[in-house]
């Protein structure tokens, strides 16, 4: 789910490799530059002017790479997104049971939130487009899909349990996605006072609770462990 500079599918006959190469890196230090400024200043705040100067080019420069600062926006947060999927797997061991890995799953996904937290703004630019400016339907489709990538993940996950008998029928992408969607909800708690004044309780505590009472549903209670 990369983001590919305009252009970069299909260059321009007759570029060199050193060329190709130089191109790589100014879209690298734009976009570690504008990473920088986003998360400080957020979406309406950030100034392209100040990206620019950051990463060492002229505004213009931007624009040869990405069509707008939505877009520039949202190919940042993607580039985690890719980091985020190879660390998830990595933390699903298939030695484990399923019931085992998807506690894993949840408890690496409050992690990342927490020693990630502006990452997580990926969720309010994509619901957000009315504020941020309607998004290319190519960079929806590159968010949605690496969504995607990740429920297939836990509903395997849930699949399996549920054919060796560990998990009762439920349909798993399904759960997959109440799973996904109850982490999210209770994390975005977080953003807000009165909502965390109405949690009352810790955020790691409410999140292990409700992720406990999902799974305890999901369980078989007539499965016996090998």
């Amino acid at each position: 789910m990369t983001h590919h500079p305009k252009g970069a599918e299909n260059p321009a006959a007759g570029e060199t490799p050193r060329r190709l190469e130089k191109k790589a890196r100014s879209q690298r230090r734009i976009l570690e530059a504008a990473k920088e400024v986003f998360f400080r200043d957020g979406f309406m705040g950030a100034n392209l002017d100040e990206v620019a100067e950051k990463a060492g080019v002229a505004k213009g420069t931007l624009y040869r790479y990405f069509d707008s600062k939505a877009e520039l926006y949202v190919a940042i947060l993607s580039h985690n997104g890719e980091i985020f999927e190879d660390k998830l797997r990595n933390a699903l061991s298939p030695d484990l049971p399923p019931m085992e890995r998807l506690r894993r799953a949840s408890h690496f996904y409050f992690r990342h939130y927490v020693e990630n937290p502006d990452y997580f703004q990926i969720f309010w630019a994509i619901e957000n487009q009315s504020v941020i400016g309607e998004l290319p339907e190519s960079m929806v489709e590159q968010v949605t899909e690496l969504w995607e990538r990740n429920l297939r993940l836990l509903a395997r996950i849930i699949e399996e349990g549920a054919r060796d008998g560990a998990f009762l029928a439920y349909d798993p992408w399904e759960t997959a996605n109440i799973l996904w969607t109850l982490a999210n909800g209770i994390i975005q708690t977080e953003r807000s006072a009165p909502r965390r004044r109405v949690r009352r309780r810790p955020l790691d505590r409410v999140f292990d609770d409700a992720i406990d009472l999902v799974l305890r549903g999901l369980a078989n209670p007539d499965y016996e462990s090998p």
